[in-house]
């Protein structure tokens, strides 16, 4: 992969249009605040779709004073996160697309700021910016600690947040190319979701919640897209569904998590990254059978799940490897035990130069 880019930036300056797509259930603790933040933003060409999925704790009942400044759709049923973010990205054609948790806190210019990096570079599908760590409550840790910087995958094919956890020291101020973003606040380019959908879903549907944007990063890399982190947008988030606390979530999201893996790795994994990390991926596979087999019973309904849809998942490898860029090397280099990133410093020129444009010329009084 190469860490430079090789085309000159754009000059034309005309303005991005940019979809905000929200998904809704039982978020009323959340949602207020977080679409404020969105129609806080200084970005002028800007919408709002949200989606609810058949809540019942009276986010239906705040989402009504968003209805003339947002899109909202009620669900009669709940389609998952998948689902929603799919039929929120269908009601636009908006030339970016952000997608945003309900627990997520936007700071002023985090699209902008998100919007000049992906502008920087045609081949940019995805951009990502920092978000930190909230508690449910809306407070901060004394020192602040890191939510993500974008996702990266391990020999073992799994995939965790860059810095998640980790307390803010300064060490994620340089724009860089990752693998991927997390969804709850990731900004994608109109023309790779057009590019990497597979029967017109961007999410895959069938995931229904969980690992969704882990996929669609390993689809995208396969497909010669890149991913950017930009440490300009801040943003703030609740996250609550972390390795560490696994056994305290409900059975239905373990067994989802479970069931995605597979289907993540059956759509996406080649054979030169699965025999280079064999003894990885089956340390981890054995872990997990052993987990649903002595403790987590009801996720052993997601290996069902996984076996009936196998021709499925099949059709859609197919699909995905028709249109395949990316080299063995290419994909090898991302998967490693520690986090990976490559400087993409015409990238942060770009970005800086923006800016400075914005700021006007400096006063010499």
């Amino acid at each position: 992969m190469s860490t430079g880019l090789a085309h000159t930036p754009p000059s034309d300056k005309a303005v991005p249009s940019v979809a905000v797509t929200v998904v809704t259930f039982n978020s009323a603790r959340f949602i207020r605040r977080c679409l404020e933040s969105v129609l806080d933003q200084n970005y002028p060409k800007l919408e709002i779709v949200v989606i609810d999925n058949a809540s019942n704790d009276g986010t239906v009942e705040i989402l009504e004073a968003f209805n003339n400044r947002c899109r909202v759709v009620c669900n009669r049923e709940n389609t998952g996160f998948a689902g929603g973010q799919n039929q929120a990205i269908r009601y636009t054609r908006a030339d970016w697309v952000l997608t945003l948790n309900p627990d997520v806190l936007l700071t002023a210019g985090f699209i902008q700021s998100l919007v000049w990096a992906g502008e920087a570079d045609p081949r940019v599908g995805t951009v990502c910016g920092k978000l930190r760590s909230m508690s449910p409550d809306y407070a901060l840790p004394a020192k602040p600690l890191i939510d993500s910087t974008g996702i990266y995958f391990t020999p073992a094919l799994r995939h965790l947040d860059r810095g998640g956890r980790l307390p803010d020291n300064g060490q994620y101020e340089q724009f860089e190319f990752v693998f991927g973003a997390t969804a709850a606040a990731a900004l994608y380019r109109r023309e790779m979701i057009d590019d990497i959908s597979i029967e017109d879903e961007f999410f895959d549907d069938d995931f229904f919640a969980y690992r969704e944007d882990a996929d669609v990063a390993w689809r995208a890399q396969l497909l010669g897209w890149r991913c950017v982190y930009t440490p300009r947008a801040l943003g703030y988030h609740v996250r609550t569904v972390i390795p560490e606390n696994r056994w305290s979530y409900s059975a239905a999201i373990n067994m989802h998590s479970v069931k995605n893996r597979w289907m993540m790795r059956i759509k996406n994994v080649t054979a030169e990254l699965y025999w280079r990390n064999f003894v990885s991926i089956t340390t981890r596979d054995l872990l997990v059978i052993a987990g649903c087999l002595t403790r987590e019973f009801s996720s052993l309904r997601g290996y069902g799940i996984v076996v009936r849809k196998w021709p499925h998942l099949r059709q859609k490898r197919a699909q995905i490897m028709r249109k395949r860029h990316a080299s063995d090397a290419d994909l090898g280099r991302w998967f490693m035990h520690s986090p990976v990133s490559f400087p993409a410093p015409r990238i942060a020129e770009y970005v800086l130069t923006r800016e400075m444009e914005l700021a006007g010329p400096r006063s010499t009084d």
